[in-house]
């Protein structure tokens, strides 16, 4: 097959979602296929001479400085596409390139498919003066992107139930993007005292991701300070770079907790394997996630998970097996992390479950997973493709 794949992200920026497009892209093309992808150009891919990369035109955002907005050329888009002789689209976003994606195939008249990789509606405290309204707005463009295609993908069953119930009628079925438990496994389990001077006997509370508002951070720190009254050993990690820092700093220090609290700042994926080895539990308040690739990652590295019940904790997380999954406040939240601090049995039966896990989401297996998927849309069998939109998780 010859797949083209349109995102409005791809490297050198870093994502969830530009994670599993190069995972997914990997994957297929040791299957046999070819993949052709339409991103934005940066400045450091200006002069690259990149293969079966189609590089549109674009400027950066205000807001996010490392994030480029692409101007939708359509019709050069289309002319290299028809070049190419495309089998079928599959877009990662509706907007910008996710609808200029949309249109080519509408054009070449070939299947389109959608990943439903973000609750965008929970992103809207990004816009200035964005109310109720623009969520529902939001939600409403999103569902008509959606019955626009011919197969829409979603990370877990629980989104794919939650979009269906938004008026979604298309075939949607749940493909998660896979990991690869060895390279998590290989990481340095010094790694946090090496680089950051963390005692190798304490014991490290992990979260891995963007410091963005979404993902409840202040409601981590204000947990990790009841924590920190019962357990003098702990210490609290946050991998990651984004806009909440200054003030996630602020509160760890009205708290009183600034000295046991690490922010390392963006890691190379190499390293990030460190931070995994290096720690005890990992630790997830997000409540925005349509997967949360990072739980699947901390559980190749054998970590518990202790995790808001949301979305993606909620399909990733097995509450009592991997790991658990908090529906109160901070005390609840508190609570369950002190639990495996105190039990160490308890704690290795949940990292044994957790590695288990991981390894039943190993990219091989989500990629067949997708490939067996663009084959039956391909064929046309119209009662296989709503098949597909019953399937679990």
């Amino acid at each position: 097959m010859k797949i083209g794949v349109f995102s409005d992200s791809y490297r050198p920026y870093v994502s969830g979602v530009v994670l599993s497009i190069e995972t997914f892209s990997r994957e297929l093309a040791l299957l046999g296929h070819e993949i052709f992808l339409f991103a934005p150009q940066y400045p450091q891919t200006k002069d690259k001479n990149e293969i079966n990369i189609f590089r549109f035109p674009s400027f950066h955002t205000p807001f996010n400085p490392e994030f480029y907005i692409a101007l939708p050329l359509s019709r050069m888009a289309e002319q290299y596409a028809s070049k190419i002789g495309l089998d079928l689209i599959h877009v990662h976003s509706p907007f910008m390139l996710g609808r200029v994606g949309a249109k080519v195939a509408h054009s070449l008249d070939i299947p389109l498919v959608f990943t439903y990789h973000t609750l965008y509606d929970q992103y809207m405290h990004y816009a200035p003066f964005a109310g109720g309204l623009a969520k529902k707005g939001m939600i409403k463009y999103a569902r008509d992107f959606c019955n626009r295609c011919d197969l829409v993908i979603t990370p877990t069953g629980v989104i794919r139930e939650m979009i269906q119930g938004y008026g979604v009628n298309k075939p949607v079925r749940a493909i998660p993007t896979g990991i690869y438990p060895e390279r998590v496994q290989s990481g340095d389990p010094s790694f946090l005292e090496k680089n950051f001077g963390i005692p190798r006997q304490k014991k490290v509370l992990l979260f891995v991701g963007r410091i963005g508002k979404e993902k409840n951070l202040s409601f981590l720190i204000r947990a990790f300070q009841q924590i920190s009254r019962q357990n003098q050993d702990t210490v609290l990690v946050l991998v990651g770079s984004g806009p909440e820092e200054g003030d996630l700093r602020h509160l760890a220090a009205a708290l009183g907790v600034e000295e046991r609290v690490v922010f390392t700042g963006k890691l190379p994926p190499e390293t990030v394997a460190g931070a995994y080895k290096s720690a005890d539990i990992f630790v997830f308040p997000s409540v925005t996630e349509t997967q949360g690739l990072v739980l699947v990652e901390a559980m190749a590295a054998g970590l518990p998970v202790v995790a808001k019940a949301a979305f993606g904790s909620l399909a990733m997380v097995q509450d009592g097996i991997t790991g658990y999954l908090c529906r109160g406040e901070e005390e609840d939240f508190a609570e369950k992390i002190l639990s495996l601090l105190r039990s160490p049995g308890l704690k290795n039966r949940f990292s044994q479950a957790a590695l288990k896990r991981a390894e039943e989401l190993s990219a091989d297996k989500m990629a067949l997973r997708l490939e067996s998927t663009y084959k039956v849309l391909l064929a046309g069998n119209q009662d296989l493709i709503r098949q597909l939109g019953e399937e679990g998780a």
